[in-house]
């Protein structure tokens, strides 16, 4: 073969230098003609570099010829990947690759060419490829085993997506403007966000957005809408309009005020109205909650402010504490309970509303849960230290426990007049709290009853069902108090109104038997009344007011004196009752006024299922001497009748017997 011949004429080395540079000819020679016979590669570098003068090597030994600009330009064909070539040029480059690789001194290159610009490029072509990628190329059909591989670790470039059509701004918005009039908002809003998409500093197209938004009774979007627009355009009338009317329907009646004001020239008075009518009324339910005594005109101002509120829109939070407030003012258990669900509603949406808090603990406080509502004045200062209403509610309902406390421990003590000291001094605290003051006014007239001052007793029971109509301790208090200060009558009407409105109330019946007796022993003689002492005098006082009665009434003083000689025997009556502790125990519970027929009329005591007088078990007990008397077996209680010297007990012969200066048996000057 001619290439064996030519590389056994000459030395290695020149062999293994002449062939690099017949490779780098080969891949910058023009690719031949399909019809033109096929050259050796090698030869036709011999002849080259036979027809150049010689040029300075790198130090290695190499030469480097001198390109032409056919070859400059073959050089920059190089950089193009393989792949990206021509059909033609690719099978050129592999059939000069082939042949290299037929030559038997191809395999001893061991040196490198310094590597450039261009000759790194070209390198990249030879065919000296590492397999990566998972790629291969000896088995696909039509390859050999030098095809050149894809560069490797390129990331895929993501395809542009084709640009989009433009948009005009302004058919979407005459789109959009005829939405508008139909009455279909949805669609006018869906075209006006088109038309803000293409021009997003247009105040116009914002304008009408907001407009839309409003009218679908969006009106927080609204707002945003209408306040980029004027931030836009600040000047224009038509957007500072639809703002003003975005602060009106949300409850902001100050804010659209302040916007109407912007206006040149001057809004007329019926845009303004709107405006004008919420923010009287809101100022209407202020003063009446810092003036007013009653919450029912702020109620009702707030119902007419709300009136102007947007379709779905809540109701602001400064609102919602007015109402709450004017709810504490009115103070009834209906209007309490609204009070906390308003508080709740706030505590829902913050929970460490501090005003939320205050007012549900104001609530707990009117409704006497002090505990609970010391509780959430401390939340609520935990939230916001400086809250003076929070300090306020806090140190007064403080104030007021020690004050109650401290009357409690004296009522128990016996110390009465102290305790109504001190439940006079509490009910100052806080005279707006309705709850904690009938409460109070009823312990101070359980005091008062104590030391005998009835009528304030009294007095302070109406008072506290004026603040608190369902308070029946304090009906029962009034009812006592009635009975004690001698009008039985009025007392038992008010423990039977208590037993009709409150059957399952514990002890009620007990109450209307006790008050029944009681007016059947105010119509009898008062034993107590004749000799002018209290019923719980002692058996001195008793005997010595006898004593000071009798001389001033005895007959002897008193000769031809019918009255005093009767009014002699009453005091001497009441003393042999009272003298006696059996006698005396019978007579203050009412057992002398009980008729043994009524007990046992009808064949049984009415107790156990017979007709005739209803007995309470407890009186029947006392009456018996505390069990069942008398001789032997199942004999029934004996009763005993003290004749007192001898006289009938029920009335025959005169009277009761007396001894001849008409004393009591054993009594004695």
């Amino acid at each position: 073969m001619v290439l064996s011949n030519l590389f056994n004429k000459s030395p290695k080395k020149k062999n293994i230098g002449n062939t690099k540079t017949a490779k780098e000819n080969l891949r910058t020679s023009p690719s031949p003609s399909p019809s033109s016979p096929k050259k050796s590669p090698v030869k036709s570098v011999r002849e080259r570099d036979s027809s150049r003068p010689a040029s300075p090597r790198s130090p290695k030994g190499f030469t480097r010829p001198h390109r032409s600009n056919r070859q400059q330009s073959a050089g920059d064909a190089r950089d193009i990947h393989p792949l990206n070539l021509p059909p033609e040029e690719r099978e050129r480059r592999r059939s000069a690759l082939s042949a290299m690789s037929d030559s038997p001194d191809a395999m001893e290159v061991d040196q490198e060419e310094p590597k450039s610009p261009s000759t790194s490029s070209a390198a990249s072509f030879s065919g000296q490829f590492s397999p990566t990628n998972g790629i291969d190329h000896g088995n696909a059909p039509g390859s050999s085993d030098s095809v050149p591989m894809p560069p490797p670790h390129k990331a895929p470039v993501e395809p542009q997506p084709p640009p989009k059509p433009a948009v005009d701004a302004e058919a979407c918005k005459s789109v959009g403007n005829k939405f508008y009039k139909m009455g279909d908002y949805d669609k006018a809003i869906r075209e006006y966000s088109r038309a803000i998409e293409a021009d997003p500093q247009s105040p116009t197209y914002l304008s009408n957005r907001s407009a839309a938004l409003m009218s679908a009774s969006r009106y927080q979007e609204a707002l945003e809408d209408a306040k980029l627009a004027d931030e836009l355009d600040p000047g224009n009338s038509k957007v500072l309009l639809r703002l003003a009317r975005v602060y009106t329907n949300l409850g902001r009646p100050q804010e659209a005020l302040d916007v109407y004001d912007r206006i040149q020239p001057t809004v007329s008075t019926k845009d303004k109205a709107p405006a004008l009518y919420m923010q009287s009324h809101v100022k209407q339910a202020e003063e009446a909650l810092r003036e007013g005594t009653t919450g029912s005109m702020a109620i009702h101002a707030l119902d007419q402010a709300e009136r102007g509120l947007g379709a779905g829109v809540d109701r602001p939070r400064r609102w919602k504490l007015l109402r709450g407030e004017a709810y504490l003012k009115m103070g009834n258990v209906n209007a309490l309970g609204d009070a906390q669900n308003i508080a709740m509603s706030l505590l829902r949406i913050n929970n460490q509303d501090p005003e939320a808090l205050v007012l549900r603990g104001r609530a707990l406080y009117a409704q006497g849960d002090n505990d609970k509502a010391l509780q959430h004045f401390r939340q609520a200062l935990n939230c916001d230290p400086d809250f003076k209403d929070a300090v306020k509610y806090l140190r007064m309902v403080q104030k007021l426990d020690k004050m109650k406390e401290d009357g409690n421990i004296a009522f128990k003590g016996g110390r009465y007049k102290q305790a109504v000291d001190l439940y006079s001094t509490a009910l100052e605290v806080d005279p707006l709290n309705k709850g904690t003051n009938s409460k109070l006014l009823q312990n101070r007239a359980m005091a008062s009853i104590k030391l005998k001052d009835y009528s304030s007793a009294i007095d302070d029971c109406t008072r506290a069902l004026s603040l608190d109509p369902t308070y029946l301790k304090a009906r029962k208090t009034k009812a006592r108090a009635l009975g004690e200060s001698g009008n039985w009558d009025e007392a038992v009407r008010e423990f039977k109104a208590i037993a009709e409105s409150n059957p399952s109330e514990p002890g009620i019946a007990k109450d209307v038997r006790n008050a029944e007796l009681e007016l059947k022993k105010s119509k009898r003689k008062d034993y107590y009344k004749l000799l002018g002492v209290d019923k719980d005098a002692g058996e001195n006082e008793i005997k010595k007011a006898y004593r000071k009665l009798a001389i001033v009434h005895h007959p002897d003083k008193n000769p031809d004196n019918e009255e005093a000689a009767d009014k002699f025997k009453e005091i001497g009556e009441a003393y042999e009752t009272l003298s006696d502790p059996a006698k005396r125990q019978r007579y203050d519970s009412g057992e002398d006024l009980i008729d043994p027929a009524e007990m046992f009329g009808g064949g049984g005591m009415s107790g156990f299922g017979g007709g005739g007088m209803q007995i309470d078990p407890e009186m029947l007990f006392n009456m018996m001497g505390g069990g069942m008397g008398g001789g032997g077996g199942h004999g029934g209680p004996t009763f005993t009748f003290s004749t007192g010297g001898g006289g009938n007990p029920f009335g025959g012969g005169g009277g009761r017997q007396r001894g001849a200066s008409g004393f009591p048996p054993g009594f004695s000057f």
